[in-house]
Protein backbone atom coordinates (compact mmCIF):
# COMPACT_ATOMS: atom_id res chain seq x y z
CA UNK A 1 0.00 0.00 0.00
CA UNK A 2 2.91 2.71 0.88
CA UNK A 3 4.37 1.89 -3.02
CA UNK A 4 1.46 2.81 -4.38
CA UNK A 5 0.54 5.73 -2.34
CA UNK A 6 4.30 6.91 -3.47
CA UNK A 7 3.92 6.17 -7.33
CA UNK A 8 0.10 8.10 -6.97
CA UNK A 9 3.13 11.33 -5.97
CA UNK A 10 5.22 10.38 -8.69
CA UNK A 11 3.00 9.42 -11.30
CA UNK A 12 0.09 11.14 -13.27
CA UNK A 13 -0.33 8.84 -16.43
CA UNK A 14 -3.75 9.72 -18.59
CA UNK A 15 -4.96 7.79 -20.88
CA UNK A 16 -6.31 10.00 -23.72
CA UNK A 17 -4.75 11.11 -26.88
CA UNK A 18 -5.73 14.55 -27.75
CA UNK A 19 -3.35 14.71 -30.52
CA UNK A 20 -1.92 12.27 -33.04
CA UNK A 21 1.81 12.77 -35.05
CA UNK A 22 -0.49 12.57 -38.07
CA UNK A 23 -3.05 15.62 -37.06
CA UNK A 24 0.43 17.94 -37.82
CA UNK A 25 1.15 16.00 -41.11
CA UNK A 26 3.90 14.31 -39.31
CA UNK A 27 4.42 10.24 -40.80
CA UNK A 28 4.60 7.71 -38.08
CA UNK A 29 3.70 3.95 -37.34
CA UNK A 30 2.38 3.04 -33.90
CA UNK A 31 4.36 -0.03 -32.22
CA UNK A 32 3.45 -2.80 -30.19
CA UNK A 33 5.93 -4.33 -27.46
CA UNK A 34 6.82 -5.76 -24.22
CA UNK A 35 9.01 -5.56 -21.28
CA UNK A 36 10.76 -8.47 -20.13
CA UNK A 37 8.18 -9.02 -17.68
CA UNK A 38 5.48 -9.40 -20.00
CA UNK A 39 3.99 -6.20 -19.96
CA UNK A 40 2.24 -4.40 -23.32
CA UNK A 41 3.61 -1.18 -24.44
CA UNK A 42 2.71 1.09 -27.18
CA UNK A 43 4.81 3.75 -29.06
CA UNK A 44 5.16 5.73 -32.04
CA UNK A 45 8.07 5.55 -34.53
CA UNK A 46 8.81 8.88 -36.89
CA UNK A 47 11.27 8.70 -39.69
CA UNK A 48 12.99 11.91 -39.91
CA UNK A 49 12.56 13.33 -43.93
CA UNK A 50 15.53 15.70 -43.41
CA UNK A 51 18.88 15.04 -43.40
CA UNK A 52 19.74 12.64 -40.92
CA UNK A 53 21.40 13.72 -37.66
CA UNK A 54 20.77 10.58 -35.90
CA UNK A 55 18.16 7.95 -33.95
CA UNK A 56 16.30 9.61 -30.46
CA UNK A 57 14.74 7.12 -27.35
CA UNK A 58 12.17 9.48 -26.27
CA UNK A 59 11.12 9.03 -22.67
CA UNK A 60 8.56 11.59 -21.57
CA UNK A 61 8.00 13.38 -18.19
CA UNK A 62 5.79 11.71 -15.18
CA UNK A 63 2.26 13.50 -16.44
CA UNK A 64 0.19 12.88 -19.55
CA UNK A 65 1.62 10.63 -22.39
CA UNK A 66 3.33 10.56 -25.87
CA UNK A 67 0.33 12.56 -27.57
CA UNK A 68 1.04 15.52 -25.41
CA UNK A 69 4.52 15.56 -26.74
CA UNK A 70 3.92 16.15 -30.32
CA UNK A 71 4.87 19.43 -30.31
CA UNK A 72 8.44 17.56 -29.18
CA UNK A 73 8.53 14.85 -32.00
CA UNK A 74 8.05 17.31 -34.89
CA UNK A 75 11.11 19.65 -33.71
CA UNK A 76 12.67 16.59 -33.53
CA UNK A 77 11.79 14.88 -36.70
CA UNK A 78 12.64 18.18 -38.31
CA UNK A 79 16.22 19.01 -37.32
CA UNK A 80 16.66 15.43 -38.92
CA UNK A 81 16.31 12.98 -35.91
CA UNK A 82 13.68 9.51 -36.40
CA UNK A 83 12.48 8.83 -32.95
CA UNK A 84 10.74 6.06 -30.97
CA UNK A 85 8.36 8.07 -28.28
CA UNK A 86 7.10 5.15 -25.99
CA UNK A 87 4.20 5.15 -22.98
CA UNK A 88 5.48 3.57 -19.62
CA UNK A 89 3.32 1.22 -18.12
CA UNK A 90 -0.01 2.92 -17.01
CA UNK A 91 0.36 5.54 -19.62
CA UNK A 92 -1.36 5.72 -22.97
CA UNK A 93 -2.43 2.23 -24.54
CA UNK A 94 0.33 0.88 -22.73
CA UNK A 95 -0.49 -1.84 -20.07
CA UNK A 96 0.18 -1.82 -16.47
CA UNK A 97 0.83 0.25 -13.66
CA UNK A 98 3.44 2.66 -13.62
CA UNK A 99 6.16 2.17 -11.19
CA UNK A 100 9.80 3.37 -10.77
CA UNK A 101 11.67 -0.05 -11.93
CA UNK A 102 9.02 -0.85 -14.54
CA UNK A 103 9.86 2.65 -16.05
CA UNK A 104 13.56 1.29 -16.29
CA UNK A 105 12.22 -1.90 -17.95
CA UNK A 106 9.85 -0.17 -20.41
CA UNK A 107 12.94 2.05 -21.54
CA UNK A 108 15.06 -0.80 -22.36
CA UNK A 109 12.62 -2.66 -24.24
CA UNK A 110 11.95 0.42 -26.46
CA UNK A 111 15.54 0.83 -27.13
CA UNK A 112 15.48 -2.72 -28.53
CA UNK A 113 12.38 -1.50 -29.96
CA UNK A 114 14.56 1.62 -31.74
CA UNK A 115 17.21 -0.78 -32.90
CA UNK A 116 15.09 -2.81 -34.78
CA UNK A 117 13.82 0.45 -37.22
CA UNK A 118 15.09 -0.07 -40.86
CA UNK A 119 18.59 2.17 -41.39
CA UNK A 120 19.01 2.64 -37.83
CA UNK A 121 22.63 3.12 -36.97
CA UNK A 122 23.41 1.65 -33.20
CA UNK A 123 26.64 4.41 -33.35
CA UNK A 124 24.05 7.30 -33.72
CA UNK A 125 21.52 7.03 -31.27
CA UNK A 126 20.71 8.96 -28.39
CA UNK A 127 18.72 9.30 -25.44
CA UNK A 128 16.64 11.95 -24.68
CA UNK A 129 14.35 12.87 -21.23
CA UNK A 130 12.15 15.07 -20.12
CA UNK A 131 11.90 15.29 -16.12
CA UNK A 132 10.99 11.99 -14.81
CA UNK A 133 12.07 10.67 -18.06
CA UNK A 134 15.42 12.34 -17.19
CA UNK A 135 15.86 9.58 -14.62
CA UNK A 136 14.69 6.88 -16.73
CA UNK A 137 17.42 7.64 -19.53
CA UNK A 138 20.05 7.95 -17.35
CA UNK A 139 19.85 4.57 -15.52
CA UNK A 140 19.44 3.24 -19.00
CA UNK A 141 22.78 4.93 -20.21
CA UNK A 142 24.72 3.37 -17.69
CA UNK A 143 23.45 -0.27 -19.03
CA UNK A 144 23.58 0.43 -22.30
CA UNK A 145 25.49 3.63 -23.06
CA UNK A 146 24.24 5.87 -26.41
CA UNK A 147 26.00 8.31 -28.87
CA UNK A 148 24.61 11.08 -26.18
CA UNK A 149 21.91 11.88 -23.36
CA UNK A 150 20.36 14.79 -23.17
CA UNK A 151 18.14 16.07 -20.28
CA UNK A 152 15.72 18.50 -20.43
CA UNK A 153 14.33 19.82 -17.24
CA UNK A 154 15.44 16.74 -15.28
CA UNK A 155 15.51 16.99 -11.41
CA UNK A 156 18.25 15.26 -9.56
CA UNK A 157 16.15 12.70 -7.43
CA UNK A 158 12.94 12.07 -5.76
CA UNK A 159 13.60 12.98 -2.68
CA UNK A 160 15.36 16.41 -3.84
CA UNK A 161 11.81 17.43 -5.23
CA UNK A 162 9.84 15.78 -2.64
CA UNK A 163 11.74 18.13 0.02
CA UNK A 164 11.00 20.96 -1.98
CA UNK A 165 7.12 20.18 -2.77
CA UNK A 166 6.12 18.08 -0.22
CA UNK A 167 8.11 19.42 3.09
CA UNK A 168 5.84 17.59 5.68
CA UNK A 169 6.68 14.21 4.40
CA UNK A 170 9.72 13.03 6.45
CA UNK A 171 12.80 12.28 4.15
CA UNK A 172 12.98 8.52 5.49
CA UNK A 173 9.25 7.84 3.89
CA UNK A 174 10.22 8.66 0.30
CA UNK A 175 12.43 6.55 -1.19
CA UNK A 176 15.37 7.02 -3.04
CA UNK A 177 13.91 7.27 -6.52
CA UNK A 178 15.12 7.91 -9.77
CA UNK A 179 18.45 9.44 -8.34
CA UNK A 180 19.85 11.01 -10.94
CA UNK A 181 22.82 13.00 -9.35
CA UNK A 182 24.10 10.10 -7.74
CA UNK A 183 24.44 8.06 -11.20
CA UNK A 184 25.12 10.65 -13.34
CA UNK A 185 29.13 10.45 -12.12
CA UNK A 186 28.89 6.88 -13.68
CA UNK A 187 27.62 7.78 -17.56
CA UNK A 188 30.31 7.16 -19.69
CA UNK A 189 28.51 9.31 -22.82
CA UNK A 190 27.99 12.50 -24.19
CA UNK A 191 25.80 15.21 -21.61
CA UNK A 192 23.40 18.30 -22.42
CA UNK A 193 21.52 19.43 -19.92
CA UNK A 194 19.29 21.51 -20.98
CA UNK A 195 16.80 23.38 -18.24
CA UNK A 196 14.51 26.69 -18.09
CA UNK A 197 15.82 29.81 -15.85
CA UNK A 198 12.25 29.81 -14.46
CA UNK A 199 11.50 25.99 -13.70
CA UNK A 200 9.11 26.35 -10.92
CA UNK A 201 8.95 22.73 -10.05
CA UNK A 202 12.42 21.80 -10.80
CA UNK A 203 14.44 24.61 -9.84
CA UNK A 204 17.77 25.55 -12.00
CA UNK A 205 19.85 24.88 -8.99
CA UNK A 206 19.03 20.62 -9.51
CA UNK A 207 20.49 20.93 -13.24
CA UNK A 208 23.30 22.74 -12.32
CA UNK A 209 24.21 19.66 -9.72
CA UNK A 210 23.86 17.14 -12.02
CA UNK A 211 26.08 19.08 -14.26
CA UNK A 212 28.24 19.53 -11.77
CA UNK A 213 28.23 15.87 -10.81
CA UNK A 214 28.84 14.75 -14.39
CA UNK A 215 32.18 13.94 -16.09
CA UNK A 216 33.23 15.67 -19.18
CA UNK A 217 32.05 15.73 -22.24
CA UNK A 218 29.29 17.95 -21.23
CA UNK A 219 26.91 20.98 -21.31
CA UNK A 220 24.44 23.05 -19.63
CA UNK A 221 22.45 25.45 -21.31
CA UNK A 222 19.70 27.60 -19.59
CA UNK A 223 16.88 28.98 -21.10
CA UNK A 224 15.92 32.39 -19.74
CA UNK A 225 12.26 32.93 -19.28
CA UNK A 226 11.22 29.69 -19.83
CA UNK A 227 9.17 27.42 -16.85
CA UNK A 228 9.08 23.80 -16.55
CA UNK A 229 6.06 22.60 -18.73
CA UNK A 230 6.66 25.65 -21.24
CA UNK A 231 10.11 24.77 -22.65
CA UNK A 232 8.97 23.93 -26.33
CA UNK A 233 6.21 25.91 -26.44
CA UNK A 234 8.12 29.18 -25.12
CA UNK A 235 11.64 28.31 -26.80
CA UNK A 236 10.86 25.55 -28.51
CA UNK A 237 13.20 26.88 -31.95
CA UNK A 238 16.22 27.01 -29.33
CA UNK A 239 15.88 23.91 -27.69
CA UNK A 240 15.89 22.14 -30.99
CA UNK A 241 18.79 24.17 -32.01
CA UNK A 242 20.88 23.62 -29.20
CA UNK A 243 20.01 19.92 -29.35
CA UNK A 244 21.19 19.73 -32.93
CA UNK A 245 24.56 21.13 -32.53
CA UNK A 246 25.42 18.96 -29.80
CA UNK A 247 24.31 16.43 -31.40
CA UNK A 248 26.69 17.40 -34.24
CA UNK A 249 29.33 17.51 -32.07
CA UNK A 250 28.69 14.26 -30.13
CA UNK A 251 30.53 11.27 -32.05
CA UNK A 252 31.73 8.98 -29.53
CA UNK A 253 30.45 5.80 -30.86
CA UNK A 254 27.94 3.61 -28.63
CA UNK A 255 28.45 0.28 -27.57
Amino acid sequence: MRGRVLDALMFFPSREFPWLPSDIGLSYTNVRFEAADGTSLHGWWLPTSAERLGHVLFAHGNGGNISDRVAHLALLTAAGFDVLAFDYRGYGRSGGRPNEAGTYADARAARSVLLEQPGVDPGRVFYLGESLGGGVVTELALAHPPAGVVLTSTFSSIRDIARRHYPLIPNFAVPDAFPTERRIPLLRAPLLIIHGENDELVPPEQARRLYEAAVQPKDLHILPGVGHNDVVSIAGKKWIEVVAAWARRSDTPSS
